[in-house]
């Protein structure tokens, strides 16, 4: 195993090992700050993170306002509030040490507003800015106001190209590095492109080979890029190490922070991961960003996959093989669907499967009474949680506040279920865990093979980074 050395990143030299940022509660100031002090970089999420009461207890994020954009604009306020007092607490663990960035997603609801608000809360906290999920163009700008670092995520050196041109060529001096997110292998939101097959991973070598010779001719031969995605044991990955071809590389690991003694998320989820089989985390299309995404396939998610499986197309007109009528809704209006397909409603009103719900596509999907009014309900209570959803047809942008199409109830609120999965306690968490959205990279399933978590081992972090500094 070749020697694992410190890099220079931000202005200060590090290991060469970034926690991930993980969305809604996970990546806290408790992992971040003890990331940091182990010597590395720590990653705080701003996307609505926890604040805390006089007490310390956590503020629960209740929503109170009127109409979607008053929603929305308490939560911006909750994501502000709770940015802060996490760069705090990290700030605190991390003892000088390290460094402590923030992440946000691009298409959170006010993402700009939110990062302004948190880097102001919070000066001299927050030594850069993660950012990804969209074309975060602007980055560079409020990086440049608050006299931080930025880190864009790609997943494409024509991506990279397409930011540097428009925005950071203006500001390449506090370009800290640029995030190489592995479009199939990385938790959370994934940026594959059309062109690109999800089923077929590409190998991440030369992709990261193109993106720094696209760099190199920016004059970026020596800004690090950060290997996101896939990565667990670095003696994996030493063909990478002082390798001229690929320049500084620094490594990021998103989903073994999460099974640490440091990690907020709750026993539940931390034994599901210490479960899991290869091919248990796989890429889906079910968010309401429209991004892939790549989660556990637990109860939730075979339930969205069933509900896009109960669909058939329709027309309010008889056209082509659409002539069988059929009725919907409690006047049971009538709507034409194919012959073949009307045999398959039956069956499915027989399985309980009794609503009908329309979908922007011109088909239709069948839930129980139950799921159709919990679907209707969670569209109804939407916060604008991003920039735009096609679960609930939120836009934060005025005057409409709409995407302009149809509500689609073949997605979720994912505001609602991270939030839930990401506070449960007590004897039902476990049935809380299976039935709400649980993220992981598509190598979580290596938690039960690693002899590092024998036994149900759950280290710290500062003993997780001594053992990733092994080479393993």
């Amino acid at each position: 195993m070749k020697a694992i050395n410190a890099v220079r990143l931000g202005g200060v030299e590090v290991l060469p090992l970034v926690e991930g940022g993980k969305g809604v509660s996970v990546s806290t100031g408790e992992s971040a700050g003890a990331w940091a002090a182990a010597g590395g970089v720590g990653t705080i999420s701003v996307v609505n993170a926890d604040s805390y009461d006089e007490n310390g207890h956590v503020v629960p994020q209740i929503y109170r306002g009127r109409t979607r954009r008053e929603r929305h604009e308490e939560l911006i306020d909750y994501a502000i509030k709770g940015g802060i007092a996490q760069a705090k607490i990290a700030h605190e663990r991390a003892g000088g040490k390290g460094r402590i960035h923030v992440n946000i997603l691009w298409e959170m609801g006010g993402a700009e507003d939110v990062i302004a608000g948190v880097m102001e809360g919070a000066k001299g906290l927050i030594h850069g800015v993660t950012c990804g999920a969209g074309m975060p163009y602007r980055l560079s700008d409020i990086a440049t106001k608050f006299g931080v670092h930025y880190y864009p995520i790609v997943s494409s050196a024509r991506a990279f190209n397409a930011l540097w041109k428009r925005a950071y060529s203006r500001t390449a001096d506090l370009l800290g590095g640029v995030v190489y997110e592995d479009p199939w292998r990385a938790g959370g939101h994934n940026g594959l492109s059309n062109t690109e097959n999800p089923l077929v991973p590409e190998d991440p070598y030369p992709r990261v080979a193109a993106l720094r010779k696209l760099m190199q001719t920016f004059g970026l031969g020596d800004t690090p890029i950060i290997m996101a995605g896939g990565v667990w044991w670095l003696e994996e990955w030493q063909d990478w190490l002082d390798n001229p071809e690929l320049g500084p590389i620094v490594f990021q690991f998103g989903t073994r922070p999460l099974l640490t003694q440091e990690s907020p998320i709750p026993e539940a989820w931390k034994a599901r991961l210490q479960t899991l089989k290869k091919g248990d985390v796989y890429l889906n299309r079910f968010s309401p960003t429209g991004f892939y995404s790549s989660a556990v396939n637990n109860s939730f998610m075979q339930e969205l996959r069933e509900r896009s499986e109960r669909q058939v197309a329709f027309s309010t007109e008889p056209v082509g093989e659409l002539v069988a009528q059929y009725g919907i809704g409690a006047r049971k209006r009538a709507v034409f669907v194919a012959e073949a397909d009307l045999l398959h409603l039956k069956v499915w009103e027989a399985e309980g499967f009794t609503e009908a719900m329309r979908t922007p596509d011109s088909t239709l999907i069948f839930v129980t009474p139950e799921r159709a009014r919990e679907i209707l309900s969670d569209q109804v209570a939407c916060m604008g949680c991003l920039s735009e959803c096609r679960f609930s047809n939120w836009s934060q942008r005025p005057p409409e506040y709409s995407n302009g199409r149809k509500a689609d109830p073949r997605s979720f609120c994912i505001q609602k279920t991270l939030q839930a999965i990401s506070h449960a306690e007590g004897p039902d968490q476990e049935t809380v865990a299976d039935h709400n959205l649980m993220f992981g990279g598509t190598n979580a399933w290596r938690f039960a093979t690693d002899p590092f978590y024998s036994n149900g081992f759950v280290p710290t972090v500062k003993q997780l980074v001594e053992r990733i500094m092994t080479g393993r």
